[in-house]
């Protein structure tokens, strides 16, 4: 169902998945509920204040109670009040010059003034004094509190089409915008998703990691022994607490605690939380009769005071003393009793909650916890898969920046407290500001510092990474780039494995090699990262289900996020109802929801950070997308019928056509790769027949038979179905499990493995069109094809990535044959002509920058020609490029050492100077040089100015670079090698015709790498250019070889 690709891609780009999540980050008008208003709301200094989105400062240095409040307000239950305006807002990206004056900035402009892409971020704040509220004037409430980094081509980048048509006052076409774009020195293919910071491009790597907030159980070997062990990842507001529960050889089920060293007895924490019946904890643990006599002799161990002198635990009141005898021994009562308060309510647990009401809830779920433990010794329950993609969860840009703003402006708000408390008392009856005692540059430096590092709160590095544009694949394959958390050092076999649950959702082939295999990831081509689903809202929905409370009776449990939240009698009915309203698109399709049968358990996930694929939906044996549903998929994606009738892709999901699955779900489904197997040729015409030559008439029909009509010959003919009634959905269509860098691969599952691997690899470093405004970008370092060609084999992958647009490699006329043993062991024979009329040549690119610096003293450095009596000048001839101004002219020929610009600053330390102190200092020289070892001509000289007002210049040289002995070259199968030889083409091999090739390519290294890809391309491609036609070599679906022979045959 390769329209149904067709109409994603219609509607979402490459890296949709990150610009949607930072748009749900971003405080734009469009989203005010965003994430920096949730941030901004839930802020409290200090940290144990009752009330949330306040500073309160302190009575002692203010002389009354003054609270600054910056949250949305609340009512009487601490829900936001749904008619409150947000607190916090951004502005368009703006550069603020020395003079004084701004405007508006473009990307291309912040990389040519090495500018940071940022925009500035206003908090409205009100100051109440003795609950009198503040009656300032609107605008002077609205204070700049620093400058956020800004993602291209997100809600609030210039270059957003909604912020274009937004400036324009009316709205634009696909062609306008692209001209917008073009003007704007942007290309227009350009898809965004990165970061600008100090004229650098920027990535955020996505982060897999364990999902918070789920009890996994597994076995650790502790002294020759397995230990049952229960694990809870607990995660709120960027904090990130782990809470083990383990049961000892004796029976004993211990507890160890976030920010303490030791364990503790699970029944002395249930009751220090307020469960202080035994009957309680029995009824919160128990869930079979063979783990009745554990429980007794874990609550029994409460009165034992030999052991936990002096009074056991068997009392709440005891049980705290236990604890604080544990936790703080030694210390003052009243530190010892704050300590275990803080312990029990923002260590413990903390999604569960921060208040003393919340302990009870911490209880159950700790009993839940302990009833896992014992499922698992009694055999009732498996070990957990870690990797198993349900247990994982995903953090996109717009969750690494929620948690790196949380973290910035935490601070920036302590800060704030302290300034105004300082500034109090400095004039008598005057009220400081908040514009006066805030510092916006310690929240803009934070920011700025995490990005342009990489190192990231929480401990994390290389978070951050400069964007790969050695060509536009690498750039698009660095933009979906997953990363683990673990180590690289250890060997973590299991997680570097392909599991099953990535079928779909991350690609199979592209990972790198060496240390990093396994553990760096792609994603396949359509995903989606779940953005979350308030719980509140599905408690809702439960309660219309009639699900029950847990004390309400027998039944199955139904989970939620982790959560036990009840019972309900018929959990297949339950499922299957949550599941119609969700495909009637009257429940979200960020929920998910699964029956487990053996453990008597539904489900559902709402959760952000699921990586979820698209499946067709079959009831009852049969495709819920109909012949009519693809007829207007298919006019849709050809405009036929406008942008009011077109059909969308959401369209799919409310239609209950489509629906996004998560690992956790997939469980669940019975999944038909293929409806169909399409015959070798047409029975009517005899025509060689790919999966796409056949149009399938009825799909959603059901029966026994698929008809299908013939490309060539119009004929219709029927082949079996293989539709039963257990499937539940449909593949959109096999090659969408791959990556971008694995999708341009032809013919891949024809390959051995590990060679498609190496050729998603390789093709990334395939040198090309990097971007369509090559001459303008001031990249440090630059590869340019010379003569780049679109393959004559493509896949539909590369349609999807407009890889024509911006090509990379040649098509070249290839001999596999021997060469008189000039090519064993991977050496190439190349065509000395053909190399001379432009085979394989590239331009490589340098850019060198500097500007005039200011130093303290009112020194500064000057572009000139260095005068002879400056210390370090050079001789004369080596200015001789040099114009008056100090800088050299475009075109001119330079090479190793020569100098580009000409610069002087003041001296470094005053021992620099001979003569004494009183006399003028002398100037030293800091010219710029072209780096030793390379040489080239001069391709642009670039003027302008930095963003303190100094000049900066960027010099950019080129260099041609030829094919050469030891260059290496590669196929898009791995098939890689370096050339050997550079022969006349007098000296080559040829036909009868009178044909030499360009390659001379071994035959021993095609059989024994099982790379039959490599010559399904090698005769398709000579089919292609024989016929003038590209051939389609898509993974699963191009054309086959029986297409391929027939063409060699027409041809003779």
């Amino acid at each position: 169902m390769r329209d149904l690709v067709k109409l994603y891609f219609s509607e979402h780009d490459i890296v949709s998945h990150h610009t949607s999540s930072f748009n749900d980050f971003l405080a734009t008008p469009d989203n005010p509920n965003s994430r920096m208003q949730r941030i901004v709301d839930d802020i409290r200094v200090p940290t144990d204040d009752a009330e949330r989105g306040i500073i309160r400062l302190d009575p002692e240095r203010t002389g009354s109670d003054v609270v600054i409040r910056l949250g949305r307000r609340r009512d009487a239950n601490g829900n936001i009040d749904p008619q409150s305006k947000p607190t916090i807002r951004i502005e368009e990206p703006k550069v603020f010059e020395a003079n004084g004056c701004s405007h508006e900035l473009t990307p291309m402009e912040a990389r040519l003034r090495n500018l940071n892409y940022m925009s500035p971020v206003y908090v409205r704040f009100e100051i109440e004094r003795d609950g009198v509220e503040d009656d300032r004037p609107e605008d002077e409430k609205w204070v700049h509190v620093g400058d956020l980094p800004m993602m291209v081509k997100s809600a609030g980048c210039n270059l957003n089409r909604e912020v274009v048509e937004r400036r324009l006052e009316r709205s634009i076409s696909d062609a306008e915008y692209k001209q917008e774009l073009t003007a704007s020195m942007e290309d227009p293919e350009e898809p965004g998703g990165y970061f600008i910071i100090a004229g650098t491009e920027r990535v955020l790597i996505t982060l897999e990691d364990l999902a918070p907030n789920r009890v996994m159980v597994e076995y650790n070997e502790r002294y020759g022994t397995a230990v049952e062990i229960a694990k809870v990842f607990s995660q709120r507001d960027g904090y990130r607490a782990l809470t083990l529960v383990e049961k000892k050889k004796d029976g004993t089920l211990m507890v160890s605690v976030p920010v303490t060293s030791s364990s503790i007895p699970l029944v002395a924490l249930m009751k220090a939380l307020g469960m202080e019946s035994d009957q309680e904890i029995f009824d919160a643990i128990v869930s079979d009769p063979q783990m009745e006599n554990i429980v007794y002799a874990n609550i029994e161990s409460s009165f034992d005071t030999k052991n936990y002198a002096p009074n056991g635990y068997h009392t709440k009141d005891n049980a705290i003393l236990f604890l604080e005898r544990n936790f703080a021994a030694g210390q003052a009562k009243e530190y010892r009793t704050k300590k275990v308060e803080n312990i029990l309510d923002r260590s413990l647990l903390p999604h569960l909650g921060d208040t003393v009401e919340d302990r009870r809830k911490k209880a159950i779920f700790l009993g839940r916890v302990a009833r896992s433990v014992l499922e698992l010794s009694l055999g009732k329950r498996k070990e957990d898969d870690k990797d198993h993609y349900a247990n994982k969860r995903l953090k996109l840009s717009g969750d690494l920046m929620e948690d790196l703003f949380r973290t910035s402006f935490s601070s920036l708000m302590k800060d704030l407290k302290y300034q105004m408390e300082r500034n109090w008392g400095r004039k008598k009856n005057e009220v400081p500001t908040i514009a006066s005692s805030i510092r916006p540059d310690l929240l803009t430096h934070k920011l700025i510092h995490a990005l342009s590092t990489g190192n990231w709160v929480g401990g994390r590095a290389g978070v951050s990474q400069l964007l790969d544009r050695t060509s536009n694949l690498s750039a698009m394959s660095h933009l979906r780039r997953i990363t683990s958390s673990l180590t690289r050092s250890q060997p973590h076999f299991e997680a570097r494995d392909l599991h099953p649950t990535q079928w779909g959702r991350l690609c199979p082939s592209e990972t790198p090699e060496g240390q990093n295999c396994g553990l760096v990831k792609n994603a396949a081509l359509i995903i989606d990262v779940s953005e979350g689903f308030p719980e509140g809202d599905i408690n809702w929905i439960l309660r219309d289900f009639e699900v029950g409370d847990v004390k309400s009776g027998d039944g199955t449990r139904v989970f939620v996020n982790g959560d036990l939240r009840g019972v309900h009698p018929n959990a297949r009915k339950l499922v299957d109802d949550i599941r119609d309203r969700r495909r009637c698109g009257l429940i979200s399709n960020q929920i998910n929801i699964r029956f487990d049968e053996d453990m008597d358990e539904v489900i559902i996930n709402c959760d952000e950070g699921r990586l979820r694929r698209p499946l067709l939906i079959v009831k009852n044996g049969r495709l819920c997308l109909t012949r009519k549903h693809v007829e207007r998929i298919r006019e849709s994606i050809e405009g036929a019928r406008g942008d009011t009738n077109r059909v969308k892709w959401d369209d799919l999901f409310r239609e209950g056509i489509v629906e996004w699955v998560d690992a956790e779900e997939e469980e669940d489904a019975l999944i038909l790769v293929s409806p169909y197997e399409v015959p070798r040729r047409c029975p009517n015409c005899g025509h060689a027949l790919s999966p796409e030559d056949a149009d399938w008439m009825n799909p959603g029909k059901g029966g026994d038979v698929a008809i299908l009509k013939c490309k060539w010959c119009g004929a219709e003919f029927d082949v079996p179905s293989l539709f039963d009634p257990k499937y539940t959905h449909m593949e959109l269509d096999p090659m969408i499990i791959l990556g971008v860098a694995s999708g341009i691969v032809p013919y891949p599952e024809h390959n051995s493995a590990p060679r498609v691997t190496m050729g998603a690899g390789m093709g990334k470093q395939a040198l090309g069109i990097p971007t369509a405004n090559y001459r303008i970008r001031p990249d440090t370092r630059g590869h340019l094809m010379q003569y780049p060609q679109v393959p004559m084999v493509q896949t539909q992958a590369m349609d999807i990535m407009k890889y024509s647009h911006r090509p990379a490699g040649q098509n070249f006329c290839i001999a596999v044959l021997s060469y008189h043993g000039y090519n064993i062991e991977d050496a190439l024979v190349m065509n000395k002509s053909s190399v001379q009329r432009g085979l394989g040549r590239s331009t490589f690119m340098r850019s060198y920058r500097t500007e005039e610096r200011r130093y303290p003293g009112g020194q500064e450095d000057h572009f000139e020609i260095p005068a002879p009596e400056i210390m370090g000048a050079r001789m004369d001839s080596a200015y001789a490029s040099l114009g008056e101004d100090g800088l050299i002219s475009p075109e001119s020929r330079v090479s190793g050492s020569d100098v580009l610009i000409g610069k002087t600053s003041p001296p470094r330390f005053l021992d620099e100077n001979s003569d004494s102190y009183l006399s003028n200092q002398k100037r030293r020289e800091t010219s710029i040089t072209v780096r030793p070892g390379e040489n080239g001509y001069v391709d642009s000289v670039m003027i302008t100015e930095s963003e303190n007002g100094s000049r900066l210049v960027r010099v950019k040289v080129r260099d041609e670079r030829i094919p050469e002995l030891g260059d290496k070259f590669c196929s898009r199968f791995g098939q890689k090698g370096v050339v050997g030889r550079l022969v006349d083409q007098c000296d080559m091999p040829f036909t009868a015709d009178g044909i030499t090739p360009d390659l001379v390519v071994n035959p021993h290294g095609i059989p024994s790498r099982m790379t039959i890809g490599h010559v399904l391309e090698m005769i398709a491609g000579k089919v292609g250019a024989m016929e003038g036609r590209i051939i389609d070599g898509t993974a699963f679906s191009g054309e086959n070889e029986t297409s391929i022979r027939d063409g060699l045959k027409r041809n003779g």
